[in-house]
This record gives C-alpha cells, sequence and structure tokens, in this order.
C-alpha cells in the first residue's frame, strides 16, 4: 500500500535550475540508499524509465543493471536507440535481450485484443525474471513510478511493477522520480543530457505495436506497420505538428482490399491514421491535418511500404471512440 503525498513545500520543477537541483537532492538519496549494492531496472526506453536509468547512472554508474527487452512490437529504431543512448553513449551496464521470436510466437493465430495484451505482459515478466535469476548480488528493483500512477493506483502501487519479480528475489524497492509529474519528469531528462526525442516521446501503450496490428499479428502486416508508422512521425516532425499533437500513431486492420499498382492488381492492407489532442486521456478531440500533409503521408506510404496499399483517416473523438483500436 501506498500512503505517499507530495510535500506541499515541495515546488513545481518549472525551470532547469530547479532540475538540477532535484537530480543533485537525489543523486545523493540514491547513493545513500543503495551504497555499495546493484540495482535491477527494467529499461523500455520510455520517457519515465529512461529519466529513471540516467538519474542512477548519474548516482552509481556501473552498479545500475539495466535489461532492455526487445519484444519486436516497439517503433521503428526504438531498440536500436535505447543501445546506442545507454550502453554507446552513457556507458551503463546494459542487457539487451532479443526475445522477437519469443513474443511473436506466442502471439501467433491470437486476435481478442485482452489476450494479446495478457500474453505480452506475462511475457515480459517472464523474460525479465530470467534475465534477473542469471545476476548475482542485485539487492534494489529500480521503477519509473511517477506521481500519477501512485494517484491512480488509489492507494495499491501496482501500475509499474513492470518487473513483475517474485517475492523470494526479495528486492528493495527504488523509485527516485515517484514525486514528480509528467512534465517533471521531462524537465528532469532534459537537464540529465537524454536526447529530446526520448524525452518528449509521446505516449505508447504498453503492448506496443501489439495493439495496432489489429487482430491476429502476422510478421509481415507488423513490418508493414512499422515501417507506415515511422513515415507518419517523420512527416509530422517536418510539418511541426509534431510538437501540438499529443497522440499519433497508424494502425493495420487484418483485411486487405484491391488496389493497383504498377498497372496490375495488388492487394493489400489499409494503413488508418489517428491524431488525437486531449488533457486527460478521458476525452480527446480530433487534431486537423492539412490536406498537403495527408496527400504526403499517402503517396509516402503507399509507394514506399510493401503491403499497404490504401490510407484511411479516423475522425472519432472520445467518446465515442477509444484513442487505441484495441
Amino acid at each position: 500500500m501506498y500512503s505517499i503525498v507530495r510535500p506541499e513545500e515541495m515546488k513545481r520543477i518549472t525551470t532547469p535550475e530547479l532540475a538540477q537541483a532535484f537530480i543533485d537532492e537525489q543523486v545523493k538519496e540514491i547513493r545513500t540508499q543503495v551504497g555499495d549494492k546493484k540495482v535491477l531496472l527494467a529499461l523500455s526506453g520510455g520517457v519515465d524509465s529512461s529519466v529513471v536509468a540516467a538519474l542512477l547512472i548519474k548516482a552509481i554508474g556501473k552498479q545500475l543493471v539495466c535489461v532492455h527487452v526487445n519484444h519486436g512490437l516497439l517503433r521503428k529504431g526504438e531498440p536500436e536507440e535505447v543501445v546506442r543512448v545507454f550502453r554507446d553513449e552513457m556507458d551503463a551496464n546494459l542487457v539487451y535481450v532479443d526475445a522477437v521470436d519469443r513474443f511473436l510466437n506466442k502471439l501467433a493465430g491470437v486476435a481478442e485484443p485482452e489476450q494479446k495484451r495478457k500474453i505480452i505482459g506475462a511475457e515480459f515478466i517472464r523474460v525479465f525474471e530470467e534475465e534477473a535469476r542469471k545476476l548475482e548480488g542485485i539487492d534494489f528493483l529500480a521503477q519509473g513510478t511517477i506521481y500519477p500512477d501512485i494517484l491512480e493506483s488509489d492507494g495499491v502501487k501496482a501500475h509499474h511493477n513492470v518487473g513483475g519479480l517474485p517475492e523470494d528475489m526479495k528486492m528493495e524497492l527504488c523509485e527516485p522520480i515517484k514525486l514528480l509529474y509528467k512534465d517533471e519528469v521531462r524537465m528532469v531528462g532534459c537537464e540529465l543530457g537524454l536526447p529530446y526525442d526520448m524525452v518528449y516521446r509521446q505516449p505508447f501503450p504498453g503492448p506496443g505495436l501489439g495493439v495496432r496490428c489489429l487482430g491476429a499479428i502476422t510478421r509481415d502486416r507488423l513490418e508493414a506497420l512499422r515501417e507506415a508508422d515511422a513515415i507518419l512521425r517523420e512527416e509530422f516532425d517536418v510539418c511541426g505538428l509534431a510538437k501540438t499533437v499529443w497522440q499519433y500513431f497508424v494502425a493495420v486492420p487484418d483485411f486487405k482490399s484491391v488496389g493497383v499498382r504498377d498497372s496490375k492488381r495488388y492487394e493489400g492492407w489499409p494503413a488508418i491514421i489517428r491524431a488525437v489532442n486531449t488533457t486527460d486521456a478521458m476525452s480527446a478531440t480530433i487534431e486537423e491535418i492539412p490536406y498537403e500533409v495527408l496527400h504526403k503521408i499517402t503517396n509516402r506510404i503507399t509507394a514506399e511500404v510493401e503491403g499497404i496499399n490504401r490510407v484511411l483517416l479516423d475522425l472519432t473523438p472520445k467518446p465515442v471512440g477509444t484513442i487505441e483500436w484495441e
């Protein structure tokens, strides 16, 4: 159970100076808590876990062991970015686990959305536990818990228990950003020197592209989705929409339609663009995308992505639609 309340006297982190003061304070607290012992962290590459990793590296260096599990459902370039930033640039003690085949084999033929989510979540816990048991002398489990997680869990810490490690492993929690709101986490991440694209990465569901490759996941459709999504993100960066739209992505359903390519019949999947703005994710409005931008995205996806022959735009607000399709 959690009874943590953010102290009233704690200032909102709104400037680089306040972010640096928070970092300095947390470095001292981490060193006091951890001492000369080792800490384990599941590093997804998301904002929260990345900021925790950078903070712990600054405080205890190689005493931190980061485990990055590539389940094959990340966006284009994300696993490579995690390795580049943390292993190559920050000299982190990083364990990279290629579990793509393991996850996709488990998901083969599974179309029901909740079942897919359960398989992905359970398999992640199993992989992480297996990697944790290979390590010796780990006394602490770091987690990217932030203050909204504590508020939303109604006193029960559950949301960020990504490790799901068994009780017999007896690890003490280390949660250095548990009193921060998301905007404060991002500011701390910038001050720690993390790349802008990583710190300001848009919200991404835990199951990743698994809930955007609609229905039963196939490797060819998943790859088409990944490539189409990368084009959407690239074009939003170019036109400036990346900084004004809360969440934007592509979903690819499990059906085909007839098209024409190179003067021949060409059956392919549709790529569905969704772009929404929201303040609390309980409701969402549709972002208007200029037609010239939509035309460019459409032309690129249909020309560059194997298996896609149509581009559709989802204009449904929440409610009645949800933000994600599954």
